[in-house]
């Protein structure tokens, strides 16, 4: 495994960052996986040098978080490994309040605790914003965020999905003020999904932020399982809904038959197709995959050392149709 700079910070990150949804409990969505399954996965995780693990203290409504602190205090320890999770939805821990949700000063002070307290950690690595709240000052969110980092409950803040202009923002406010910079940008990147290319890519490029997408196989759309009609025979394909409303269009089905094929030609899978093009983009720094079997790692590990001639990434790329924006929200 190899290790990058986040950004232009000096933390070291794996080439991938294991994205913890997929843990925690059934009951929240059909295909996660409960404890006692995530468990060997998370290792096999650890086994391969993966050290940047992903969570969310919506994912589960709070039970990921809970899960992955207990795995990792288990398995690993914790100065060698690398804790990222984000803020803005309810955690649904309780009824939901008017203040428990947004980035205001009040819900980012109250969510970073309750994560450390799930997390079972004094602090994050990584403290990320889900999306962007526009009933808040953007002023008093970054202010927040950077007392949440003086205070010791994080290292390095990051961003998630949301437009180039408002990232910009974002930034320029927090080199105007002295705050804490982002770090990195969590956004939605993915070869059916290219939007991101058009202004955030270069933006993030040019300011030194790290690019750490979500949903680098299109939510299992690229694994090469999926069909029009049902779906698809697993569990998630069937009842993914967020996935049934981004993916699925003609041209997704295009690039994804051409990802297979050329799997097939290289004697690989399509997720390796998939990851080993997300890798090779520029500015990339550690793709969040999701694995529900440790097969899913093998084929992630794989993906790295694979390489791509660019008759090939040209093959790849050519049925890419525009989509409207998808992921912000």
């Amino acid at each position: 495994m190899d290790y990058v700079r986040l950004g232009r910070s000096g933390l070291k990150v794996s080439r991938l960052c294991l994205g913890m949804m997929t843990y925690g409990t059934p009951a929240w969505r059909p295909w996660v996986l409960d404890e006692a399954a995530s468990r060997p996965v998370i290792a096999r995780a650890l086994e391969h040098g993966i050290n940047f693990f992903d969570t969310a203290d919506m994912y589960s409504r709070g039970v990921s978080e809970e899960v992955t602190g207990r795995a990792l205090k288990a398995l690993a320890r914790r100065d060698q490994v690398v804790i990222a999770t984000k803020g803005f939805y309810p955690s649904g821990e309780g009824p939901d309040g008017p203040n428990d949700t947004g980035l205001s000063r009040k819900h980012l002070f109250d969510a970073i605790d309750a994560s450390l307290r799930r997390l079972g950690t004094d602090y994050v690595d990584l403290y990320q914003i889900h999306r962007l709240d526009d009933t808040t000052p953007i002023d008093e969110t970054l202010e927040a965020l950077h007392d949440i980092v003086k205070a010791g409950k994080a290292r390095y803040i990051g961003a998630s999905s949301m437009f180039a202009w408002q990232f910009a923002t974002m930034l320029h406010a927090a080199d105007r003020h002295g705050w804490t910079r982002f770090v990195s940008m969590q956004n939605h990147y993915n070869l059916v999904y290219r939007e991101e290319e058009r202004e955030m890519l270069p933006l993030c490029r040019e300011e030194g932020v790290a690019i750490i997408p979500w949903s680098p196989l299109a939510r299992g759309f690229l694994a090469g399982n999926r069909r029009g009609p049902d779906h698809g025979e697993t569990v998630r394909a069937k009842t993914d809904e967020f996935a049934h409303q981004m993916y699925y269009a003609e041209s997704d089905f295009a690039v994804a038959d051409r990802a297979a094929e050329l799997a097939a030609r290289r004697g690989v899978t399509p997720a390796q197709i998939a990851l080993a093009w997300l890798v090779s983009r520029p500015g990339v720094t550690a793709p969040i995959i999701g694995a529900s079997k440790p097969a899913h790692l093998e084929d992630a590990v794989a993906a790295l050392d694979l390489r791509l001639a660019q008759d090939e990434v040209a093959w790849l790329e050519a049925p890419y149709a525009p989509h409207r924006v998808l992921g912000h929200s």
